[in-house]
């Protein structure tokens, strides 16, 4: 489905110097190019060397075929980066150039491209790695606006918010990423098109970054929704010991409400809490998955526990009328919704 309608939100230009800005988008993209010719020219020769060593490791130790598939997304990665490349100038070129920022048309087309560059990417590994995908209550993810928290847990599952979301309810979707997806150019170029917060993590002015947050709610209406994952990172074991371990030195009045994760790591309070004030009335949608857990690195793929994985995801929509007033409160009722996260997550992990 097509972005239907969009709104006139708050473009967040790039703070930093535009000569360094310049360079970086030049460098990615050249980056990119070089890369996928080069890896075109030698696809063969990679795939044959792939094979063998997937060969030996199967005839040793009956390990899945992983290197012949990691070549194939390396490629199909590549391909799509380029063809959204290619679709970002002519969106450019057709709305303007230089003259377009802010266009309404060029907001909608890019939300349209970003639905199906994601979906590119996700039905690539979904094909190639024999993933099954099983989705409940997406239906609650519309109608917009509504602000989304979705659990992080790999590098896969950036992919789910307009791969399902976006796709299924014709949503464009404000996000808050952090920084270092820049070096993406098609992140670093489209992101700036659209309503986008790059937060820096560990930032040492979170006033600063927090008042950014907080624009992505105004002018907010059908058509777009928020997306956040309050975790700020991917969710790992170690990770949430890490969290819990700081949160009861440093907030120890959440920490009762923090130690009863198992599975997910604490929000991060201050975005989501933020983003609940601005956007008051608006209603609130949670988004677990499991399937994607311990799939931090490309490393991880290589173990081959990826291959044939059933990916399960799950939301649940709350009335904006519910959320209440008081910080404290708000605070309250934002852990007993990841709770229920965590405790879907945790039985999906059991089996149960």
């Amino acid at each position: 489905m097509r972005v239907r309608q969009v709104s006139d939100g708050p473009l967040l230009p790039d703070d930093g110097p535009r000569a360094a800005r310049l360079l970086r988008r030049v460098r990615g993209i050249l980056l990119e190019i070089v890369v996928f010719a080069v890896v075109t020219a030698a696809l063969p020769l990679l795939l044959l060397v792939a094979s063998l060593v997937d060969l030996a490791l199967w005839l040793g130790r009956r390990k899945p075929w992983v290197g012949v598939r990691l070549v194939a997304m390396l490629w199909w990665f590549l391909f799509g980066e380029i063809r959204a490349l290619l679709t970002l100038l002519g969106i450019w070129v057709l709305t303007g150039g230089p003259l377009g920022r802010g266009s309404l048309r060029r907001r909608r087309w890019l939300y349209d491209l970003r639905v199906r560059w994601m979906r590119g990417h996700l039905n690539g590994v979904r094909a190639l790695f024999g993933l099954r995908l099983e989705v409940t209550g997406l239906e609650l993810a519309g109608p917009e606006p509504a602000l989304i928290m979705m659990r992080h847990a790999s590098i896969i599952d950036n992919t789910l918010p307009d791969a399902l979301v976006g796709h299924e309810h014709g949503v464009g979707l404000r996000f808050v990423i952090k920084r270092e997806l820049q070096v993406l150019p098609t992140i670093d170029i489209g992101g700036r098109w659209v309503p986008t917060v790059f937060v820096r993590r560990a930032s040492a002015d979170s006033a600063a970054e927090v008042a950014a947050l907080r624009g992505l709610a105004h002018e907010l209406g059908p058509g777009e929704s928020i997306l956040i994952y309050p975790e700020g990172t991917r969710s790992t074991p170690r990770k949430l010991a890490r969290a819990q371990q700081v949160i009861a030195e440093r907030q120890p009045q959440i920490a009762p409400l923090a130690n009863r994760l198992q599975n997910i790591l604490p929000p991060r309070l201050g975005g989501p809490l933020a983003l609940l004030d601005e956007a008051q009335g608006v209603d609130v949608v949670f988004c677990g998955h499991v399937g994607f857990d311990g799939f931090q690195y490309v490393s991880n793929i290589w173990a081959g526990g990826l291959v044939g994985t059933t990916i399960r995801v799950r939301f649940w929509r709350y009335p904006g009328a519910e959320v209440p007033g008081g910080e404290q409160q708000r605070i309250a009722w934002l852990y007993e919704r990841w709770q229920a996260v965590d405790d879907w997550v945790g039985e999906q992990q059991r089996g149960e």
